[in-house]
């Protein structure tokens, strides 16, 4: 009888610790979750949150563009081109009315009374001219015809008229190109702007033919 309820009692104390040990909470015997009631009925598998990657908290630096940023469109108008000038047409020796200048080998002059213009030549060919000129007005007119350079002063003064005369070119007694007045008739010279009166003084020489026509 004592052996009958000896076993008894070791029966149900293994009943209580089994049923203890698979229904409390905490860890399984595998290590796993452990299944816990669901109010709403059956049970709900708990596990551990996943951990959320940390984010970097540098900004990232944009990159640089390798293109230069268009430069702004200026709203000024381009400068229009200043236009060349026209080259001026080769003199013509056909323009010239002095035969017998044109026919004189080396230089020679020619001076066209009723054009007021005059022109240096060498052996037929315009080398300086038309260049206005002024002749003498009426009562001291300037003489016609084929007559050659007799003497040049650089500095003359006239006693008659008492009258500076640069450039002096002589090709009559008391006749000259020399720079004067181009608005004032002479008294039997030819007047020349002072560039002209300079380059016929450096270019006539001596003996050299000028012809005076009406």
């Amino acid at each position: 009888m004592k052996k009958f309820l000896v076993g008894v009692t070791a029966l149900a104390t293994a009943l209580v610790l089994t049923a203890c040990s698979g229904n409390a909470g905490g860890s399984a015997p595998g290590g796993g979750a452990v299944a816990q009631g669901d109010p709403a009925g059956g049970p709900t598998t708990t596990s551990a949150p996943s951990s959320t990657p940390a984010t970097s908290s540098q900004t990232p630096t944009p990159s640089s563009s390798s293109g230069s940023a268009p430069k702004p469109t200026s709203s000024k108008p381009k400068p229009k081109p200043t236009p060349k000038p026209a080259p001026k047409p080769a003199a013509n020796a056909a323009d010239v009315p002095c035969k017998a200048a044109l026919a004189a080998p080396g230089v020679s002059a020619c001076v066209d009374l009723s054009a007021l213009k005059t022109w240096l030549l060498q052996d037929g060919k315009v080398i300086y001219g038309p260049v206005k000129q002024l002749p003498g007005k009426k009562g001291h007119a300037t003489p016609t015809g084929v007559f050659h350079v007799s003497a040049k002063v650089k500095n003359y003064h006239s006693k008659a008229f008492d009258a500076p005369m640069p450039n002096s070119v002589f090709f009559l007694p008391g006749i000259a190109f020399h720079t004067g007045s181009l608005s004032v008739y002479s008294h039997g010279c030819i007047h020349l702007s002072a560039a002209a009166s300079q380059k016929y003084f450096t270019t006539l020489q001596n003996g050299d033919v000028v012809q005076v026509v009406a």
